[in-house]
């Protein structure tokens, strides 16, 4: 069992309780069972005859457990069973209390997370930032010399205090292509999406693996749990999202994230990390999905406003309130697979041609 005891997860399944306090778990119970918890934090892989991991390399056809899911210990695919659902309270109305609450679940969950081994990937915005705050640990930062995240790291780190902890990678077009087939094949995807978010955490994790490092605290889940997307700002109007309010739409992205948390551990393991991730503590969701619409996505527009009042408690304001760019489009990263795609003569006329791209490399 990965993430929890194996006893602490077979309590919470025969309570159905879907948030026990954890950070996630999947793996085997007591009973021969495969279980994985409601927001896929901890990815387990069942294959041909049964046979599972927690890596799908080295399966037969092998299938992600579903969310929420335990599986008959005879591996029958008709012995999957759902147990665990999202919540959905009712938003706290209070605006105070629901940030309060938010600070506390912050609060605790840092506060509680070892820091032997670790460091930070960092990359100047709120949601690193505020996982940064808690630990002495050196900051991983990873983009091209004129990139948006290694500018926003410096000034980050400055105004918090923290530049001699700043480790800069700085990358060139060889670290990319290098580590295309890499990433491609750790998180079993070729879609230049997926690739180039898994990358820039795959480069930075390298780097702290080989400075000595063998845990990663990361940022991942704050855009999903606290309104960081465009898509739930724009909500309804946003065909990208079939929900009526901001909050629904909010919960329609949580609902993504045993996806895209697949993607980002398996990259981080086999980069030779362990992926620790503060804001999804089991405490900090709860206090996410009884926030209002509007301390999702305030009347400006301005996202997670709710974790950018609680962050102040953590990080300077100019820190708490700072935007970012996705980690593919501030690191560049995303510029220089479509030129090397380009190069390699998938021209951007073809149909998907950065995807095409990197298929063509894991097939070398």
């Amino acid at each position: 069992m990965r993430g929890a005891s194996p006893n602490a997860v077979a309590r919470a399944v025969e309570d159905g309780d879907p948030f026990s306090g954890t950070r996630g778990f999947a793996g085997k119970l007591p009973d021969g069972r495969l279980v994985r918890d409601v927001l896929g934090r901890q990815p387990i892989f069942v294959g041909e005859n049964g046979a599972w991991d927690f890596s799908p390399n080295g399966l037969s056809d092998p299938e992600p457990l579903s969310a929420g899911c335990v599986r008959a210990a005879d591996g029958s695919a008709g012995g999957v069973e759902r147990i665990f659902s999202l919540p959905d309270p009712e938003p706290i109305s209070d605006r105070q209390r629901a940030v309060a609450d938010l600070r506390e679940a912050l609060g605790a969950s840092l506060g509680g997370v070892p820091t032997d081994g670790l460091a930070v990937a960092f990359s100047g915005g709120v949601d690193s930032a505020l996982v940064a705050s808690a630990f002495d640990a050196p900051l991983y930062v990873v983009g091209f010399p004129e990139s948006h995240d290694v500018a926003a790291a410096r000034r980050a780190a400055r105004l918090m205090d923290r530049k001699s902890d700043l480790r800069v990678v700085e990358l060139d077009v060889s670290d990319v292509e290098r580590a295309v087939p890499e990433v491609a094949r750790a998180s079993n995807r070729t879609n230049a999406m997926d690739v180039g978010i898994a990358l820039p955490l795959y480069l930075a994790a390298e780097r702290a693996a080989s400075d000595g490092f063998d845990r990663l605290a990361v940022g991942q889940g704050a855009d999903e749990l606290f309104g960081g997307y465009a898509k739930v700002a724009r909500a309804p109007e946003d065909p990208r999202v079939a929900a009526e309010t901001v909050r629904g739409a909010a919960r329609e992205v949580i609902r993504s994230l045993p996806d895209q948390l697949e993607r980002d551990v398996l990259a981080l393991r086999s980069a030779g990390v362990e992926p620790v991730a503060p804001l999804l503590d089991d405490r900090v969701i709860r206090a996410a999905l009884e926030l209002p619409g509007d301390l999702l996505v305030d009347s400006r527009g301005e996202r997670k406003k709710a974790l950018r009042l609680a962050a102040r408690e953590f990080v300077p304001d100019r820190v708490a309130f700072r935007e970012k760019k996705a980690v593919q489009y501030g690191s560049l990263v995303a510029r220089e697979l479509d030129r090397l795609a380009r190069q390699a003569g998938f021209k951007r006329r073809m149909d998907d041609h950065v995807s095409q791209y990197v298929a063509s490399r894991v097939e070398e």
